[in-house]
């Protein structure tokens, strides 16, 4: 029998790494002398090399963050100011709903400013323990304390250029992600869960608060369905375009692939949506029979079918019967508010049930493990040959491509 799992996961820090050492450090032996002095040079020849490449690294991010992060810092800092007067001259109490709008938005404005002041000082950071190390008798502990601040510069900076990429309506929410086993058996079921361990790392390298609100588990070690939910801003925007069917194959021959299908759902951080459902188009019943409902600390499962769409959605994560059906109904809006964007119209009931394009269907990635190892995103085009990084976590690289492509064909 399936089991349902509702967890959280912390975030974590990055493993440091030690200093660089002299490979050929416990050479002692005198008659080696000659062969020694020779390896040596050698080796030396090899860090230096290694240190210009290292520095110019080091510089190039420094130099990136003190041009544009400046740029940025003065920006945000208008804005900051032009939110505070607005602030100033308007009346709370006139209008409740557009107060706490006015005052989120300098809230997140003020947390920009602040990551951006970080910045700076990180750069600056950066810069100096370079000039200490190459005073101090080219020290590699310093170089590599100095490279490990400038990943995180730029890290930071990029974060922050996708951010203003990032102007759909829905981009800047969380993200509720569901992932679904394909019909494989029992290695699509691992595959799954190999997936959900991808965005798990994802998110908690990228600091995002998350749950696990759902995980069934099958016999085989895996999972047929989970939904992770991340309540941080822009993970919907960063996210979106990881929709879609996500195959394992173990060879070139298509058939011999597991699959997993991912959906992604905007989770709205602000209200709630406000868009307002006929009872009369829903279809709300028990997501599995009492008899097969697993034992857990969640509440029954609750399932919403909207008729004039056909579009299912559940929930089974909260603790009773009407908290998993609020749940469910917020999924489903936002399901339908995005599918309006998507086509173009400004309500729902507008919605073209015929051009409903399944997404979830639809090929979004391949990891190729043999013959070679490849991950190739079929929405952009983009081929990375360093499959275990992507399933670490690692997905910056198909993101920032899907965002681009989006920017390309004019799609929000």
């Amino acid at each position: 029998m399936a089991k349902v799992k509702v967890e959280a996961f912390s975030v974590g820090r990055e493993k440091s790494y030690a200093p660089f050492r002299s490979k050929w450090g416990g050479l002692r032996n005198t008659h080696f002398k000659s062969l020694l002095c020779s390896v040596s040079k050698e080796d030396k020849n090899k860090k230096e090399l290694a240190l210009f490449s290292l520095k110019k690294k080091i510089d190039d991010a420094v130099l990136r963050a003190e041009m544009l992060g400046s740029l940025a810092l003065e920006y945000e800092e208008a804005s900051q100011i032009k939110q505070e007067e607005v602030l100033h001259h308007y009346d709370l109490w006139d209008d409740v709903a557009k107060s706490n709008d006015i005052l989120t938005d300098l809230g997140d404005t003020t947390k920009v400013v602040d990551n951006l002041k970080d910045l700076t000082y990180k750069a600056e950071e950066a810069k100096l323990i370079t000039q200490l190390a190459e005073m101090d008798s080219i020290n590699y502990g310093l170089f590599k304390h100095a490279y490990n601040a400038s990943v995180d510069l730029s890290k930071s900076m990029d974060r922050y250029e996708m951010s203003k990429l990032l102007s759909g309506p829905y981009d800047a929410d969380g993200a509720c992600i569901v992932i679904t086993s394909g019909s494989e058996g029992v290695y699509s079921e691992i595959w799954a869960a190999r997936i959900l361990s991808m965005y798990t790392k994802w998110a908690e390298k990228q600091g995002y608060n998350g749950r696990l609100a759902e995980k069934y588990s099958s016999k085989g070690g895996g999972i047929k369905s989970a939904t992770l939910e991340l309540e941080s801003k822009y993970a919907y925007g960063y996210l979106s375009g990881e929709r879609g069917v996500h195959r394992m194959m173990r060879s070139s021959i298509i058939d011999e692939a597991s699959s997993a299908y991912v959906d992604v759902i905007p989770l709205f951080l602000k209200n709630d949506s406000d868009l307002q459902m006929d009872d009369k188009e829903l279809v709300i019943s028990s997501a599995l029979q009492d008899e097969d409902q697993p034992v857990c600390r969640s509440g029954p499962a609750i399932s919403i079918r909207h008729i004039p769409t056909g579009i299912t959605v559940q929930s089974s994560g909260e603790r009773n019967r009407f908290a998993n059906q609020t749940k469910a109904l917020n999924r489903l809006k936002a399901k339908l508010l995005v599918i309006a964007v998507e086509q173009g119209v400004s309500d729902v009931k507008n919605i073209k049930t015929d051009a409903i394009l399944d997404i979830l269907r639809q090929e979004t990635r391949r990891y190729i493990f043999h013959p070679y190892k490849l991950v190739h995103d079929v929405k952009t085009g983009i081929q990375l040959p360093d499959l275990n990084s992507i399933l670490d976590g690692n997905i910056e690289p198909v993101i920032g491509a899907h965002i681009s492509t989006r920017l390309v064909t004019g799609r929000v």
